[in-house]
């Protein structure tokens, strides 16, 4: 990983930790039946995966980012990721509302990283 740029490991990372994530949190809403024990503790499971990514990102991300930065690069990822997973996994479509919703999360994550001087 030292050979490749600090910006695509840490963004590679952040993306594959993401998908770990929204599964653990979202992926048992397709099985309704399951009992919610037995759901927690898949979560669980599936977000370890999840950390073991999520971790080494922010630590090897941080000093080229600020921690802002590295927030707002994790929300703008996390709503990406969702936003597939909820279209095509969830079957949920994704209205204009949610376009304008998430320009206005892009235009704040534009105020983080821009330098103002």
């Amino acid at each position: 990983m030292d050979r490749l740029p600090v910006p695509l490991v840490t963004i590679g990372l952040l993306v594959a930790s993401n998908v770990f994530m929204t599964f653990a949190w979202y992926g048992h809403l397709k099985f309704k039946a399951a009992p919610l024990l037995v759901v927690v503790l898949a979560s669980w499971g599936i977000a370890f995966f999840e950390y073991l990514l999520q971790v080494p990102a922010n630590r090897y991300g941080y000093g080229y980012f600020s921690a802002a930065q590295l927030k707002t690069i994790q929300e703008v990822i996390t709503l990406t990721v969702f936003a597939v997973f909820s279209a095509t996994y969830l079957g949920e479509g994704l209205g204009w509302n949610h376009a304008v919703g998430f320009a206005l999360i892009a235009a704040g994550a534009y105020f983080i990283f821009h330098n103002w001087g």
